[in-house]
């Protein structure tokens, strides 16, 4: 089996590690046997989606979205489709937000890529914490950070998870994230797979399962480390 990872424009979109996310994807492929490849995009060149099994589209400031923003509209029709025919995608952050409509800045709207129906809005102040999430996609918690001056308003989708400490989507709502289809968007960085391999897990899972049509069942690896993280931020900031 093999895995061909998508990197959108990681030289304007790399705020957060996101290039740790793409290392914890292909080491968790690699220790199970799965070949694994990433293949990062720059402004300019062409991105053939059905080459593709999993996307990340990273983070970025309101700056850097703004420069790739002509590039979205040049790929937001094959991107779409990509979508629509579950292809796996995790969005961080300013890549969370390009995936809905619009970003309304003080520095005027970025438009997004419409893929999911939802739309930012800049606030005040920004919201800066750790962050811990309980998903009903997973049995342990989803830990990060957070650090956004967007609100995220997701309409009629389904949020990724319930804050159970921190801010999440627009400090108010109580959830964070969004799931549509085989698209995952979340605020949460640090960077997020590292500290979360259920996501990691997931992500793959899905991918095979959509390139290979069959029932994928990844072989467990020895999270002991990771689990324990996990665990030691969970009781560090949700009180029982």
């Amino acid at each position: 089996m093999k895995l061909t990872v998508g990197h959108l424009y990681p030289d304007l979109l790399n705020l957060y590690g996101d290039r740790g996310n793409i290392q914890c994807l292909m080491k968790r492929c690699q220790w199970r046997g799965i070949e694994s490849e990433t293949i990062a995009f720059e402004l300019g060149d062409t991105i053939d989606f059905s080459k593709l099994d999993l996307v990340l589209l990273g983070g970025g400031s309101d700056r850097e979205q703004m420069l790739v923003n002509d590039e979205l509209k040049k790929i937001q029709a094959d991107f779409k489709a990509y979508v629509e025919d579950y292809g796996v995608v995790i969005a961080i952050c300013g890549g969370y937000q390009l995936l809905g409509k619009y970003y309304k800045t003080d520095q005027g709207t970025i438009e997004g890529l419409n893929l999911v129906d939802l739309y930012t809005e800049q606030g005040s102040p920004r919201l800066i914490d750790n962050i811990v999430l309980k998903s009903d996609l997973f049995s342990m918690p989803i830990v990060g950070f957070e650090n956004h001056g967007g609100r995220t308003y997701i309409n009629d989708n389904r949020p990724l998870g319930k804050v159970l400490y921190g801010s999440g989507n627009d400090g108010e709502s109580g959830y964070e994230g969004v799931i549509y289809k085989n698209v995952i968007g979340t605020y949460l960085h640090g960077p997020l797979l590292p500290k979360n391999p259920q996501i990691t897990d997931y992500l793959i899972t899905k991918a095979l399962e959509r390139k290979y049509g069959q029932e994928i069942h990844l072989d467990p690896l020895p999270d002991e480390e990771e689990k324990e993280a996990n665990d030691y931020i969970y009781h560090r900031f949700v009180k029982e």
